[in-house]
């Protein structure tokens, strides 16, 4: 809405100016559809087109301080509930089969992911995620009676995101990370046949009030749930999932002998 609500003003100050669309675009430097994109919502409005438009069309600043509301979120839309709920969790527990949970990746690791991303995001985006993520990570660290629990499903920890020298640096922070009292790190193995680690990942959460959550994230959507009812289903299942996983210690071996693989 904030891309919409600002590409229409782009369009509504060039008409009363007399301009058309193809001498913006002249002037900004870019594509005539790039431009349209941008007055349609479609694409974010650029800082080179507010600052273009602004002079042009004389606003006086008036366009140019829409950049304040164009920034970047440091969370997908679909998850900023989980952003906050997790934010003041006093216990969070995660079951990840795909890759290393945001709280414990690196920033080369981060960026790895983020780059693979489709459609491609611009470089902005990514650094607000990488902010995002980075910020999430200090509660592990700044907050030692929080309680962190991760399982994650061995595939994950084989696959070389950002090639063997960023994976092996996060398997060993993985390591590191599981050695901190209020963290638990433990590995699901392969090889077990079908298993209830198969239906994605989840997320546990406790609050302070002791209300419990439970989020769920796909592709390109993501539900946090407070009904008990869904609620329980998706603890039983974070337990049947522990159940079948090394413990700990076994873990951080386990983690430490793919590192030495790589």
């Amino acid at each position: 809405m904030t891309w919409r609500y600002c590409g229409n003003q782009i369009k509504l100050w060039r008409t009363r100016a007399g301009f058309t669309r193809e001498a913006l675009a002249i002037e900004a430097g870019y594509d005539y559809e790039y431009v349209k994109s941008m007055e349609q919502g479609r694409r974010k409005p650029t800082l080179r087109l507010l600052q273009v438009a602004d002079e042009l069309f004389e606003a006086h600043g008036l366009l140019l301080a829409a950049q304040d509301y164009l920034k970047p979120d440091r969370f997908p839309s679909y998850s900023k509930d989980y952003a906050e709920a997790e934010s003041r969790a006093s216990a969070l527990h995660s079951y990840q089969p795909l890759f290393v949970p945001g709280q414990l990746q690196t920033e080369s690791y981060m960026r790895a992911l983020l780059g693979a991303n489709c459609p491609p995001l611009d470089d902005e985006t990514i650094e607000a995620r990488v902010a995002g993520r980075l910020e999430r990570q200090e509660r592990l660290v700044r907050c030692p009676t929080v309680l962190f629990g991760f399982v994650i499903y061995e595939a994950a920890l084989h696959e070389p995101v950002g090639g063997c020298d960023c994976m092996r640096e996060q398997l060993n922070h993985l390591h590191n990370m599981g050695a901190l009292r209020n963290v638990s790190v433990q590995v699901l193995p392969v090889g077990q046949g079908a298993h209830t680690g198969l239906n994605g990942p989840l997320v546990l959460l406790e609050t302070p009030d002791h209300e419990n959550l439970a989020y769920e994230e796909g592709q390109s959507t993501g539900v946090l749930h407070s009904e008990p009812d869904k609620v329980a289903l998706l603890t039983q299942r974070h337990g049947m999932i522990r159940m079948q996983s090394l413990n700990a210690e076994q873990s951080a071996r386990f983690i430490r002998k793919v590192a030495e693989e790589l």
